[in-house]
C-alpha cells in the first residue's frame, strides 16, 4: 500500500489554476492511498518580479502585481477551504482527509503565522522556504537565478532553511528540503545533493535536534541521499509530500519513493500520519 500524500494544493492555493479537491480525492481512492492533506499556501512574503517577467506571467497572476511592481499573493479563504474539505470527506467516507498549510517563509512572518495558527487549528502545518532575501527586497528562488552563481543560490538558501528551523516552531514538516534544485540551470551542468552535502546536513541535524518530520518530496529524483542524510543525523520521523498542484500529480513516484524509505531504514506506523526510523 502507497503511504499517504501530505502535501497536496488544490483550487484553494494561489498558485493552483486547474485544480481540483474532489478530483485528487478521487484520484487518492483510485490510487488505493488510506489519507491525504491538503496543505494549501499562506505566503505573507511580498515579492520583487521584473517588469519582463510579469508580462509572460498568467493574466491571474498578473492581476495579483501591484502599480509597484511587487508580486502579493492573495491569502487563503480559509472558510471555503473547510467547507470544501467538508464536503469530500462526505463524497469519500473511506478515505481519511486531512486539513493543512504550507506556510511560506514563516520566522519571517510570526505574527501573521501566530494569527492563522491560532484561528484555525490545522492539523498538518508544512514550513517552506521559497524566496531569498534580494537588493530590491525578496525574490523567488527561481528568480535568483542568471544574477546570482548558482552554487550560491543553493548554498543562501539552505542557510534560510536552517534560519527557518531554529526560528519558527510553528510548522511540523520541513517542506522541499530540495526545493531550489528544481530550476537548476542547465548551463551550469549537472547538479546533485551531494554536491551540498555539509549544508544539507547542518540543516537535517538541526531539525532532528528539534523532533520534527522531514518531507519526502517526490517533485525530483534525489531523495535517496537526502535519506542517508537525515538518518545518520538522527532523523526520526518522515512523511510523503507529491506537492501536486494537479490532480494527476498525487502520489508522483510514491511506488519508489516509499521503497527507498525502506531501503534506508525507514516503517510505516499504524496512524497513517508518518514513517519512522527502524
Amino acid at each position: 500500500m502507497l503511504p499517504p500524500d501530505f502535501h497536496i494544493h488544490t483550487e484553494w492555493s494561489w498558485d493552483v489554476l486547474g485544480g481540483s479537491m474532489l478530483d485528487a480525492c478521487a484520484r487518492a481512492v483510485c490510487l488505493g492511498l488510506r489519507a491525504v492533506a491538503f496543505t494549501e499556501h499562506a505566503d505573507f512574503t511580498t515579492w520583487t518580479i521584473p517588469a519582463e517577467a510579469v508580462a509572460a506571467m498568467p493574466p491571474a497572476y498578473q492581476a495579483m502585481v501591484g502599480d509597484d511592481g511587487l508580486f502579493r499573493a492573495p491569502q487563503l479563504d480559509v472558510e471555503g477551504y473547510l467547507a470544501s474539505v467538508d464536503d469530500c470527506r462526505s463524497a469519500f467516507p473511506g478515505l481519511r482527509i486531512h486539513t493543512g498549510i504550507e506556510l511560506g517563509e514563516p520566522h519571517w512572518h510570526p505574527r501573521q503565522t501566530t494569527e492563522l495558527l491560532a484561528r484555525h487549528g490545522f492539523e498538518q502545518v508544512i514550513g517552506s522556504v521559497h524566496s531569498l532575501v534580494d537588493p530590491d527586497g525578496f525574490r523567488v528562488v527561481d528568480r535568483m537565478y542568471g544574477t546570482v552563481d548558482p552554487h550560491e543560490v543553493v548554498r543562501r538558501y539552505l542557510s534560510e532553511v536552517l534560519a527557518m528551523v531554529g526560528q519558527s516552531q510553528s510548522f511540523e514538516i520541513l517542506g522541499h528540503v530540495d526545493y531550489p534544485l528544481r530550476a537548476w540551470p542547465a548551463q551550469a551542468g549537472p547538479v546533485t545533493v551531494a554536491a551540498f552535502e555539509e549544508e544539507f546536513r547542518a540543516v537535517l541535524a538541526e531539525l532532528a535536534d528539534s523532533g520534527r518530520t522531514l518531507e519526502l518530496n517526490t517533485r525530483l529524483e534525489h531523495p535517496r541521499q537526502l535519506l542517508r542524510y537525515w538518518r545518520e543525523c538522527g532523523g526520526k520521523w518522515l512523511s510523503f509530500g507529491s506537492d501536486a498542484h494537479l490532480p494527476g500529480e498525487v502520489a508522483r513516484d510514491f511506488v519508489v519513493a516509499s521503497a527507498m524509505a525502506e531501503a534506508a531504514g525507514f516503517r510505516p506506523l499504524d496512524d497513517d500520519r508518518v514513517w519512522v526510523r527502524s
